[in-house]
């Protein structure tokens, strides 16, 4: 953090020395205690500070010889609940070029048709035992034990069929299986529907 000495270098009056006495003692406490305020946020933390220290030149006795730190604390707590209230009564301030990243990247419902599509073809690449899995599972929602006393097996069976046609499926839709993945969403959600 840079610090740019308020005043000149040669202050001459009392208010003045008094003034770069105080930042040089509590610009840095008072730059902290802000910084953990904001989350870490650097650049709202300094604007913070520099509005506590403007307000404590224009309106405190700097002479006095009283404590300035309790009060310098305060009006910057103050400052960053204003701030906050004056961010959450205002619409969110966007990036230019967020909403064309967005709307690139948000699934529509010709992304869901064709997802639907090439579920349909790997659903009718899967084994009989493993389309039978999936439909007592997925599609009628029954337990894994359930399904294993329709199916006639035990239940560890039809757990595994599961996660081979699972797996099976995800790789003719080409996904990855990461956690997080748009692709895999889509198969977890069409597979779940």
């Amino acid at each position: 953090m840079s610090w740019t000495v308020m005043g000149s270098l040669g202050a001459v009056s009392a208010r003045e020395r008094a003034m770069r006495t105080l930042h040089d003692d509590q610009a840095g406490a008072l730059y902290t205690y802000v910084l953990r305020l904001l989350n870490g946020d650097r650049h709202k933390a300094e604007d913070i500070v520099q509005e506590a220290l403007l307000r404590c030149w224009r309106t405190q006795d700097l002479t006095g010889g009283q404590p300035l730190r309790p009060w310098l604390f305060r009006v910057a707590r103050n400052l960053v609940i204003d701030e906050y209230r004056t961010r959450k009564t205002r619409p969110q301030e966007v990036n230019g070029n967020t909403w064309l990243e967005d709307l690139l990247t948000r699934p529509d419902d010709v992304d869901w048709l064709l997802s639907s599509i090439l579920l349909k073809e790997a659903f009718k690449e899967l084994s009989a035992h493993h389309r039978e899995a999936l439909y007592e599972t997925y599609f009628s929602g029954r337990s894994m034990r359930e399904a294993g006393e329709i199916l006639g097996v035990p239940s560890g069976t039809v757990k595994s069929r599961v996660h081979h046609a699972v797996r099976a499926l995800r790789l003719a839709m080409g996904v990855d299986g990461g956690a997080g993945d748009e692709a895999g969403r889509r198969v977890h959600h069409l597979t779940a529907v």
